[in-house]
């Protein structure tokens, strides 16, 4: 049996101007959808959060374009349909399963909403209802604390992206109005307002039901300082025949995206990662790597090992050739020291030639605790890997001479392990070589997570017993400081 749609207004910003029903839709859903700019942020998200429950899943709607321009071969009006034809085959694979969806909108899911993309595509097909909501017009005349419209009196709703000499006609043969979309339009209608001889009548509202409301006349606001969330007082749009196919599922070229986690946790973690996660179909990576991963029941999960990159990566491959959009997840960023360079060098292969693959960075564990120390990567810095499993120890003491000799700060990934106990302290006496045992080291481990820890030390007194492969160690050059507040910096002058 198929799940159940609905199209859920959450008021202009205000969670307590979101109505009982819609309250009771969020908290019993299965799945919660919404849009979001590529920022990653989503209003009507943090408006609905507090009816929000553990274990739904939440699909992010992530908009590839807002105002900027694109170059997809159908622009900006093509790159949306594509968008919306790919989220509404997202969606119809949680209402296949018989899965509640509820899409979340801010004001009213059919007052200037994306959400009517959605429905259009969807409602022929499935069970839908859409919940009204406070619309920012609603909103705004109550803040402003005067009615819209009296007795026989018209309403005339407007959007500010008319051109000029349009609004202006239409706001001198106005009963009453109100003009949204401002923010970039904003001097356009004004002038548009003082066209028709109505801009002493006006009032400007700006992000109505919220603490950061603002209620002035129309006349005095400063251009400068208009956002997209604001109207003028003194709608649908038309509307549109639309033969509505079956949603598209995903089929066809598959594409392969190797994506950084990050540190630890989902703020450490981009829009375009998120993204990324969002929009795949199959998830591979290392078990404890993909456990950071909230579950998504339209999503299949391929863990491995951590020792079969090579595997892991031509298993991606292959199932992105059959159609699958793949993200291959790594901690930090997948470029260094990670799953991007596997899965490039699988990719060259002939067998693997036609399919995309795409790194995305991710904020690597050496940014991480530098910035919790301070900044002791201020300067020029090397980045080197203790591990002698992919390389000779030889090769790596030959690099850490050099780096030392030129005086370089370091940062020392898989500093030691059980069964690898020798590499920190040799690397260790072979930079007192080259350093003074003064000089500042930073140890961070599990930065980010719950066990996170921050020590600086230095040199001479590094204790290697301190350190284990959930560690990072930041090791300082001739220039590095330590204040009196333990914060470690390191100048961008040199002597």
């Amino acid at each position: 049996m198929a799940g159940r749609l609905f199209g859920v207004g959450v008021g202009p910003g205000d969670p307590e101007l979101v109505t009982v029903k819609a309250a009771r839709l969020i908290g019993g859903a299965d799945v919660v959808a919404y849009h979001s700019a590529r920022h990653g942020r989503s209003i009507a998200r943090s408006v609905a959060e507090p009816y929000l429950r553990d274990g739904q899943v939440e699909e992010q709607l992530v908009y590839p374009v807002t105002t900027e321009t694109t170059g997809h071969p159908g622009g900006y009006q093509g790159a949306l349909d594509d968008f919306y034809a790919d989220c509404a085959a997202r969606l119809a694979a949680h209402l296949d399963a018989g899965r509640t969806v509820v899409v979340l909108s801010e004001g009213d899911p059919l007052f200037y909403g994306s959400y009517m993309h959605l429905h259009k595509r969807l409602a022929p097909h499935y069970p839908a209802e859409v919940v009204p909501g406070v619309t920012s017009l609603s909103a705004a005349s109550a803040a402003a604390g005067r009615p819209l419209v009296e007795r026989e009196e018209t309403l005339t709703v407007l959007p500010g992206t008319l051109p000029g000499d349009a609004l202006a006609e239409r706001l001198r043969t106005a009963d009453a109005a109100a003009v949204l979309k401002l923010g970039r339009t904003f001097t356009k209608v004004r002038q548009a307002f003082e066209d028709a001889g109505r801009l002493g009548d006006a009032w400007y509202v700006e992000r109505a039901a919220t603490d950061r409301q603002r209620v002035v006349p129309l006349a005095g606001v400063d251009p400068a300082d208009v956002p997209y969330m604001s109207l003028a007082l003194l709608t649908s749009p038309a509307e549109r025949s639309f033969e509505a196919p079956p949603p598209a599922r995903p089929e066809g070229r598959g594409w392969v995206r190797v994506v950084g986690l990050g540190p630890a946790g989902r703020p450490w973690l981009t829009p375009e990662a998120q993204d990324v996660l969002a929009s795949a179909t199959d998830l591979v990576g290392y078990g404890p790597y993909l456990d950071r991963v909230a579950p998504n029941p339209r999503q299949r999960r391929h863990a491995s090992g951590n020792r079969v990159e090579a595997d892991r990566a031509r298993h991606a491959l292959a199932l992105a050739r059959d159609g699958a959009r793949v993200a291959v997840v790594s901690s930090g960023d997948p470029g260094v020291f990670a799953m991007a360079a596997a899965v490039l060098e699988a990719a060259a292969e002939d067998e693997f030639a036609d399919v995309p693959v795409q790194v995305v960075p991710g904020l690597t564990a050496a940014q991480a605790v530098a910035a919790r120390a301070g900044a002791p990567l201020g300067h020029d810095f090397c980045v080197l890997s203790l591990s002698d499993i992919l390389k000779p120890w030889d090769v790596i003491a030959r690099r850490l001479a050099a780096a030392a000799e030129a005086d370089l700060v370091l940062a020392l990934y898989n500093p030691s392990s059980s069964r690898r106990k020798h590499q920190l302290p040799a690397a260790r006496d072979l930079l007192l070589e080259h350093r003074s045992p003064e000089t500042p080291v930073v140890i961070g481990r599990d930065v980010g997570g719950p066990g996170e820890s921050v020590t600086v030390t230095t040199l001479g007194k590094l204790d290697p017993e301190q350190v284990d492969m959930r560690c990072l160690v930041i090791v300082g050059s001739s220039t590095t400081r330590v204040t009196d507040k333990g914060v470690v910096y390191t100048p961008r002058r040199y002597p």
